[in-house]
């Protein structure tokens, strides 16, 4: 069984016990109070006991996690004040990612992974906007056409809208100002950079879960450019990588210590403006993947930022100092003063208010799963260095990374954009083609659905044969097998678990 984690001390210390740590977790507290040194602690204590761990980083002072640390005045003063007899610097073993692809290994998913719902909530499209983007999603399907990237998106789109009489029997009415709205949407996501998450090679969920030696790899998320651009892209990839994980790994029961710990930062934007629906479905997935082996903390300034459905789920609490300046601030107060198992021996309401930087209130699961009585307690400094780091130095860590220059290296493999521009191209050839034979009368082509004829082969003009759609669909996922694009043209859990509309994937 692995050893617990040294979180605080009171009179005694308090620890986290690795066996309870997928009973997920709240970081919670005003600014400058305290919680990044917390989150450090925690994280590098998971990487210790062989734990991977996935957090981002949206102020980037999260980097130094990859150095040595111990020589900060304040960190030695904690430790001596705190009596750890043993403490010197230590590392984890890091690797970087980054949506942009500057700061970290290009991290991306394809539009089919995303699923309608949540790209629906990333374009604000309203019901009737959503059920045309549905659609989309389900022709695309039906006909073996791979929407990778936004490009893919696009054309499908266009060519749906192109086409709506067609469709209009099997799946309804396509409003051409519904999809118009879309395309508009669909630049302003480009704008804010959205469309470099968007494409292959997309992540697979295997490299975060990794280990160097005896210690967990600790993934980080390069997220400042992201925060300051697309909040929403922030808030959802998150929860597309956290369904993920729910859909991917097995059923592990409770397992001695978790496969992965999951941090969320700046969890309020999770569920600000969100449907009551996918806030119940995100409930949905806090519950029920700690029998996965994840463990999932959220991070906030303010506990009411998170909706008492999941805030009942978080177990293990660390709760830093609020402010009661405004009526909303003392109601947050009083919130998080009542979700503890209460301490007859301290005012937790008041307290509070009062802590120090560096204070907090903290409650642990015991071994029977029971939250631990309140105590105000000083938390462990972090092992590994406080702030960020030099370029060169992230540069060094990117480089030599065993993952290097394979995420770098983009893949644009055909998929709709590709497939539709062709049909297309050969449309326009044949109504321009002249006749072979003056006067000679050609019989008129045999109407052709959108599908087309797509398990029969092609026959060119001069007899020879061609792969069908069906055919070529078919060698291009046999290529995939074994690898990330094996999954692309199938929809993920956002779509089926949601209920997006999407089809259920197919393994």
């Amino acid at each position: 069984m692995s050893e617990p984690i040294f979180v605080a001390k009171a009179k005694e210390p308090i620890y986290l016990l690795p066996q309870m740590a997928n009973r997920h977790g709240l970081i919670a507290g005003a600014t400058g109070t305290g919680k990044t040194v917390t989150l450090q602690t925690l994280a590098e204590n998971f990487s210790a006991r062989g734990i991977p761990v996935f957090m981002a980083d949206v102020k980037g002072d999260l980097a130094g996690m990859s150095q040595p640390g111990g020589n900060n005045p304040k960190v030695a003063e904690r430790v001596k004040e705190l009596g750890i007899a043993d403490f010197k610097g230590e590392a984890s073993p890091v690797v970087f990612w980054d949506v942009f692809g500057e700061n970290g290994h290009p991290v991306r998913a394809t539009v089919s992974e995303m699923g309608p719902l949540l790209l629906g909530r990333l374009l604000d499209l309203n019901d009737t906007q959503e059920g045309v983007l549905n659609m989309v999603f389900k022709i695309a399907d039906e006909s073996g056409m791979l929407l990778l990237d936004l490009k893919d998106l696009r054309s499908m789109l266009q060519y749906v809208a192109d086409n709506a009489e067609q469709f209009k029997t099997q799946f309804g009415n396509v409003s051409a100002a519904s999809a118009g709205a879309i395309q508009r949407n669909l630049l302003a996501l480009e704008s804010q950079g959205a469309d470099k998450f968007f494409g292959e090679p997309a992540l697979d969920l295997d490299d975060l879960i990794q280990t160097q030696g005896s210690r967990g790899i600790v993934n980080i998320l390069a997220a400042e450019k992201l925060m300051q651009q697309s909040p929403k892209v922030y808030a959802t990839f998150l929860l597309w990588l956290l369904s993920e994980l729910f859909e991917r790994l097995p059923e592990v029961g409770d397992p001695e210590q978790p496969k992965l710990v999951f941090f969320f930062d700046e969890a309020h934007l999770l569920f600000a403006d969100i449907e009551k629906a996918v806030a119940e479905k995100i409930e949905q997935v806090v519950r029920l993947i700690r029998s996965k082996g994840v463990g999932v903390y959220f991070i906030s300034q303010n506990p009411l930022d998170i909706p008492d459905i999941v805030l009942g789920q978080l177990g293990n609490r660390v709760q830093h100092a609020l402010r009661a300046y405004t009526p909303r601030d003392q109601k947050a107060v009083k919130a998080a003063a009542s979700t503890f198992r209460q301490n007859p021996k301290l005012n937790v309401e008041a307290v509070i208010t009062e802590l120090g930087v560096g204070e907090a209130l903290v409650s642990m699961l015991d071994e029977d799963g029971k939250p631990g009585i309140v105590e105000r307690a000083k938390i462990v400094p972090p092992r590994s260095q406080l702030g960020a780091i030099t370029t060169e130095q992230r540069k060094q860590i990117i480089t030599s990374s065993v993952l290097a220059g394979h995420y770098e290296k983009t893949v644009d493999r055909e998929s709709a954009y590709e497939k539709l521009k062709a049909k297309a191209e050969q449309k326009t050839a044949a109504a321009s083609a002249p006749d072979a034979t003056p006067g000679a009368s050609v019989p008129a082509p045999a109407k052709e659905s959108f599908f087309g004829n797509i398990f029969g082969p092609t026959i060119g003009p001069r007899g020879g044969r061609s792969d069908s759609m069906a055919t070529t669909v078919a060698k291009s996922a046999a290529r995939a097998v074994g690898s990330q694009v094996g999954r692309q043209i199938v929809r993920g859990v956002l779509g089926s678990l949601f209920g997006g509309g999407g089809s259920p994937r197919r393994r």
